[in-house]
Formats: C-alpha cells, structure tokens, sequence
C-alpha cells in the first residue's frame, strides 16, 4: 500500500510530466477513487502549487504552464538507483576531477532520511564494479561530448590521432558509436584515411574539431560488439579452431567475449581466434561444460594433455 503522502506526491509527479490528465486516468495510476483523488488536488493546491480543474464529463487536471516546480522528490527505490549510477559513473572514470560527482553525492545525502541515507552509504562502501580504473585515463570531456554529438547529430570528425608508437596522424572519422571496454573508452567509425571501419581510444585523440559533413551511421550498429569482435580476432602467434558440442546459448554464457568468435552450425558451435599463449588457452577450455574438439593447433592438445595429467594427478 502507497502512503497518503506519497500518492499526493505522485499527483505533482504526474501532472509535472504530462501537464494535463483527466480524474479517472489520476485515479487509475494511484488506484483511488474520484473522491479521494479530489482531496488529494486540494492538497496540492493548499500548497500553492496552481492545478486547474476543467469540469465536465471529459474533465481533468492541467499544472499551469510555466510553474517552477519545488526540487524533485524521489522515492527509496529511486534515491538508491541513482546511488547506483553516480557509483557507475565514478568507475567509469568520466571526468578527470570527479567533483561533479562528488558534488551530486553530497546533495543526495544531505536530503535523505536518516534510514535511507544509511542504505546509500552502504551502497557506496560495500558494492564493487568488475571495471578496474586504477590504469585508466579518463577521456578530455571536450573530446568525449564532441564525439557523443557527432555520432548522434550523424556529423563527421577530424581528428589528431596518437598511435600507441607515438606518430600522429590526421583523420576524417564518421562516428559510428562510444564504448567502455576493458577500462578504456573506444570511439568506432569509418575512417577515411584506411578507409575502413576502425576503433580509436579516446586517450590518444590529441584535438578533435567537428563538421558539418552528413554521414549515414549504419541501422543497428553495436560499438561494444565490434569491439569485441575486434579484440578476439587481433592476429597473435597460435590462430585456434575448436568444435563446441553444445547449443549456442550454452556457448556464449561460458566463452567469454574476447577469447574468440562463435559460429553455429547445424549441430555444434566452433570457436576461433588467436592466443599467444597456448597453455593459458587449454586452461580456459578446460574449464567449458560441454566436449570439444580441437581442430587445431596440433600443440594444443598438448597443452590441454597436460592440464589433463595435472587434473589425474589431483585427484589421485
């Protein structure tokens, strides 16, 4: 059951979202009747917050236009999502200060209640993200607010680009999509000067300048997919082929995404990529559920018979 209060304050929430919305669609979202509903508008207007009531059989409610709303109130279960998400945003490393957020976790905590301010502080000192931040360079707001507009206005970029060797080189980019992967942010798009498809790590973009040159991004393209993808496949010493005995489903919650690319065929899955290592690799797969086969390197099976021999002698 919702609190008298609270329901009035979900009345405000409501109207402050939708200006205008008839009793019986009010009465329907708070589950009270048109009564209750009334006494409720009253409380609001008491408050000298100015609700018009249009009477009438199609009669409703209207906030009046231009009203400065009193700051926004939030539930328990909104107040900790948010706890959440500043946490989030911490890890991602998004500003090079972090005193926004900072700032934003101060005036949360100064408004909540002694019981819910105690959850929040919970949150913030027990909960771990997998995204180590430690190494990471966060990327030049400038640059990072750049490229998020021109992927979604669909406007090309020129870049001053710093390889890993340090040469820089300049690009004309068509962004396609932003990712955090692996404790660095990756803009992916077309680059006119391969002329292909490449990703880019925002630390090493020395200037960016925008344009007003269209590009067409493609329907449904995934910046963490690619990247992935792109990961997986990097050329490294031992390329691999295994046969998965499983059904895809199976596959993709214990391969993980960069170990390689899974393939489904009629009735198993395969698995490629490339490893410098070839004992750390027969050390993954033996981990896997399910039977495989390896296709090759002929040295794997080597390594995977001495993962095998130590599992024997173990158990002996």
């Amino acid at each position: 059951m919702y609190h008298p209060t609270t329901r009035v304050l979900t009345v405000l929430a409501l109207l402050q979202t939708h200006g205008r919305m008839t009793g019986t669609e009010l009465a329907r979202r708070l589950e009270v009747n048109a009564r209750t509903l009334r006494r409720y508008i009253v409380m609001l207007q008491d408050l000298g917050i100015p609700i018009e009531t249009e009477r009438g059989r199609y009669g409703a409610y209207i906030l009046s236009a231009g009203y400065k709303l009193p700051p926004m109130m939030f539930t328990n279960e909104e107040a900790l999502a948010l706890t959440v998400g500043l946490i989030s945003a911490r890890r991602l490393n998004l500003t090079h200060t972090g005193h926004a957020i900072e700032s934003a976790f101060a005036k949360l905590e100064r408004v909540l209640p002694h019981e819910l301010k105690n959850q929040v502080r919970a949150l913030t000192e027990t909960v771990a993200f997998s995204m180590d931040t430690a190494s990471s360079i966060p990327p030049h707001e400038t640059i990072l607010s750049t490229l998020t507009r021109a992927t979604q206005l669909g406007q090309r970029a020129h870049l001053q680009y710093q390889s890993s060797q340090g040469e820089t080189t300049e690009r004309a980019l068509d962004p396609y999509g932003l990712t955090y992967f692996q404790s660095k942010w990756y803009v992916i798009g077309f680059c006119h000067l391969r002329q292909e498809v490449r990703s880019f790590r925002l630390d090493r973009i020395v200037d960016i300048k925008p344009t007003q040159e269209p590009f067409e991004r493609p329907a449904g393209f995934d910046p963490l997919t690619y990247i992935t993808q792109a990961i997986a496949t990097l050329p490294r010493k031992y390329p691999f082929e295994l046969i998965l005995k499983t059904e895809m489903e199976t596959a993709q919650k214990e391969v993980f995404d960069v170990l390689g690319i899974l393939e489904a065929k009629q009735r198993y899955v395969t698995l490629r990529g490339s490893v410098d290592d070839l004992a750390w690799l027969a050390r993954q797969i033996a981990m896997f559920s399910f039977e495989f086969v390896i296709q090759e390197p002929k040295e794997l099976k080597d390594e995977v018979e001495k993962v095998a021999e130590k599992l024997r002698a173990a158990a002996r």
